[in-house]
């Protein structure tokens, strides 16, 4: 797991703030391998010095199911997934940029939210050692199952008229709870999922949508 300490160490000359949904564009769709707008309510950059080399966006999860079973309906307002996390391919190398990312946008957050995020080890190989370093609590892996087939891969965007089916891969989920220790006890209280205080471990794949050859690497390609 990365320390504090290295996460501080590598803040030297970057910044993490919110951007514009515009901004994230050209991340999303020209480096992130999906290469699809998720819903977006919350976009933040990691900037060194004045270029941004990072980004990482929030949204209302697809599924209302997923709402519900995260925290109960009275909490189902208050969830979040962390959908799309993307480094640069030229700042890569470094892992702990992601992590640096994702932590400090995490405080950025209102108290209160529970945000959801997912692996996919079942498709992509990945699995989520940037959440792990950033203390996201580890809820076991969800079930493999079919949906109705469609172009670009998610079964939201599909033709009415299809038939064909696809595999939706199995992930490793991962949830973060917003706030003080006293917010965080009392969200613990209603999360229904178990926690398992064994992170899930092996060697997580990258892929660049410049190259599609699997990179064997801890990734920032998490999302």
């Amino acid at each position: 797991m990365i320390s504090q300490l290295s996460l501080l160490d590598i803040g030297k000359g970057l910044h993490v703030r919110r951007i514009e949904y515009q901004e994230a564009i050209p991340f999303l769709l020209e480096i992130h391998y999906a290469r699809r707008i998720p819903s977006i309510t919350d976009a933040f950059g990691l900037f060194k010095e004045n270029q941004i080399i990072g980004v990482v966006t929030y949204g209302v999860p697809a599924s209302p199911n997923l709402c519900f079973g995260i925290a109960g309906k009275e909490n189902a307002h208050h969830v979040k997934e962390l959908n799309r996390l993307v480094i640069k391919p030229e700042f890569n190398k470094r892992e702990n940029f992601a992590s640096y990312l994702v932590s400090h946008s995490l405080r950025m957050l209102d108290p209160g939210t529970y945000v959801v995020s997912y692996a996919d080890w079942g498709g992509w190989h990945h699995v989520g050692y940037v959440y792990q370093a950033t203390n996201f609590l580890y809820t076991g892996m969800t079930k493999e199952r079919t949906d109705i087939f469609s172009e670009s891969g998610h079964s939201r965007h599909y033709d009415k008229s299809e038939i064909r089916r696809q595999i939706r891969t199995a992930k490793y989920r991962y949830v973060y709870l917003v706030g003080t220790k006293r917010d965080k006890a009392r969200m613990m209280k209603d999360l229904n999922y178990p926690i398992i205080h064994e992170y899930p471990k092996g060697v997580s794949e990258r892929y660049d949508t410049n190259n599609p050859v699997a990179v064997s690497e801890r990734g920032n390609h998490e999302r």
